[in-house]
């Protein structure tokens, strides 16, 4: 097994890190993975926010749920899909590039773009022994986000990511089983063996989170995800995504 490799399945969330700040080259050469990812048909449709300011990080901890690590970390990037450089470029060049721009298929490219982008910056970071946690919670209130980045239309937050030296390591939380995520030829067609790896996997969950937390809480990977899901969260999105001027026809 390879040093990549070896760095990939090593991977966990750090939510603590030491009071030191990555140098410009570190910053750079994260961003300079992320550019290296796969894009397609060339659009590079992100962005990638490097935030220093104190007060910003600090708002924007509170922004995501008061999450102490995005105000405190070696530096805070925000990873934006982006096809507002796509508009200016229709008006250089004189072509209409509206309709395009407004479906749903350029906002899933936008989408992908990001995440792979992203995480080409992680497995960076990571081998350079640094710790990453990705900031979902930016859409808690991107309106705000918005605003104290100066992002304009057809520009879309869409998490952050703390990075810096780790002060805790965490133990590895267990993925789903191999042949549960994993299928050949066509989708895993016998429930009976589906629900049976969901069960054992449920009983792994538990037995982590109980060994973790001395006993404070053991629930299963199934319950974790009904209860989250049987809640409506961030259900402002189709809206603020509109009016963003993205994913319109």
């Amino acid at each position: 097994m390879n040093d990549v490799i070896e760095t990939i399945l090593n991977h966990r969330s750090i939510r603590h890190f030491e009071d030191k700040p990555l140098t410009d080259q570190q910053i750079k050469t994260i961003v300079s993975c992320a550019q290296a990812a796969a894009t397609s048909s060339f659009i590079q449709a992100y962005s990638i926010i490097g935030v220093k300011d104190y007060e910003k990080k600090k708002k924007l901890a509170e922004l995501t749920g008061n999450q102490v690590y995005v105000e405190k970390n070696g530096h805070f990037f925000v990873f934006c899909a982006d096809l507002y450089r796509h508009t200016l470029i229709g008006e250089k060049e004189e072509k209409d590039v509206s309709a395009s721009l407004e479906s749903t298929e350029k906002f899933m490219v936008a989408l992908i773009d990001t995440s792979l982008a992203a995480q080409n910056a992680v497995i960076a970071a990571e081998s350079m022994g640094l710790g990453i946690c990705y900031i979902g919670g930016l859409r808690n209130n991107l309106g705000e986000v918005k605003k104290l980045l100066n992002i304009p239309d057809r520009v879309i937050p869409l998490f952050g990511l703390a990075v810096g030296y780790p002060a805790h390591i965490t133990d590895k939380k267990p993925r789903l089983p191999f042949e549960h995520v994993y299928h050949v030829d066509e989708y895993e067609p016998n429930l009976e063996r589906f629900y049976s790896q969901l069960e054992n996997y449920d009983q792994l969950i538990a037995s982590y989170y109980e060994t973790r937390t001395n006993g404070q809480r053991k629930d299963r990977w199934s319950e974790q995800m009904a209860n989250m899901l049987s809640k409506q969260t961030r259900m402002y999105m189709k809206e603020f995504i509109q009016k963003n001027k993205l994913d319109i026809r």
